[in-house]
């Protein structure tokens, strides 16, 4: 009887170590992919639907190291909305394709490596066929896109990269999408939309004359501009004076990249007036009043055109 009662409990020990290691075996079960997380997800069920019609799916289920921001349910209908779409079959395919990649990235970027700063999608734009579109990750409070979207779940791990879920879809940005999103470019967004202005928020948003090129001041330039013409602060410089000085930012026509910028090159700009960069000892803009301003950050690509930021405001 002794024995018997030994022999069950050995069984009964050696049963609970089986089950064990098949809990083990199915906790250690490779990854799912970020197509089949998204599909396996209730709140991503928009962001399948939109993959699917796209065409994306194998590029999501192969092999890699992507970063996605995945947008919620929610936010697939705030787009639609947004944007006087019935439903997600009457967004175009190739415009749906390129507003999806624009949430993934190349590599693999968890939460704790992500930093303020500009980074490329994987989407294009019609203003260049070479470069893809640039999103701007500002963590100073949380994590925010483009000045769109905050990042609201992080690090969902998949077998060909990482998921990071959003609240909102980030569409292709403009040149004025980006002007907004970095700080750096508060001071030239408050000289834009001040209200003698054209609409430059329209004209820049647009295509009509794009794709454009902006070599934008930050706003240690447009202090150091204030300082210069000893004006106490942006609503005092003259309406024609400003105008002309952001028209004289903005070259019309062309999405000017660092590669395509050449030693002695004179520019037109979109206000008439020109000025000459050369390349030697860095990228130097020589205005029309032999002020020269360093570019200090280049090839911000947007859909509409490029942007590069420099240190000193140009005067025609």
């Amino acid at each position: 009887m002794k024995n018997l009662f030994k022999l069950s409990a050995l069984l009964f020990f050696f049963g609970l170590l089986l089950t064990s290691c098949e809990e083990t075996r199915d906790d250690m079960q490779t990854p799912k992919s970020i197509y089949e997380l998204a599909s396996a997800d209730s709140d991503l069920s928009n962001l399948k639907a939109a993959i699917d019609k796209a065409g994306l799916a194998s590029t999501l289920s192969a092999s890699g190291n992507f970063t996605v921001f995945a947008p919620s349910n929610a936010a697939f209908t705030q787009f639609l909305t947004d944007n006087g779409f019935a439903s997600l079959n009457d967004v175009p395919t190739a415009a749906l394709k390129e507003i999806l990649l624009n949430h993934v990235l190349a590599s693999k970027v968890m939460a704790a490596q992500v930093t303020t700063g500009y980074v490329s999608t994987l989407a294009k734009g019609n203003a260049s066929s070479a470069k893809n579109l640039s999103m701007y990750i500002d963590t100073t409070s949380g994590v925010k896109i483009n000045g769109i979207s905050t990042v609201t779940k992080t690090d969902i791990n998949a077998s060909n990269g990482v998921i990071h879920k959003v609240d909102k879809v980030i569409g292709l940005p403009t040149v004025v999408t980006h002007a907004l999103a970095n700080p750096n470019f508060s001071s030239l967004v408050t000289a834009l939309t001040r209200s003698d202005m054209p609409n430059f928020a329209a004209i820049l948003s647009g295509t009509t004359n794009s794709p454009f090129t902006v070599f934008a001041p930050t706003n240690a330039a447009f202090t150091s501009l204030l300082t210069e013409l000893s004006l106490p602060n942006l609503g005092a410089v003259p309406t024609s004076t400003l105008e002309n000085v952001l028209k004289y930012h903005v070259v019309a026509g062309a999405n000017v990249l660092s590669t395509d910028i050449t030693n002695n090159m004179n520019v037109t700009t979109f206000q008439g007036g020109t000025f000459n960069i050369t390349t030697t000892g860095g990228v130097k803009i020589t205005d029309a009043n032999n002020r020269v301003s360093n570019v200090i950050a280049t090839d911000v690509q947007c859909s509409n055109g490029v942007i590069h930021a420099i240190d000193k405001v140009l005067l025609p």
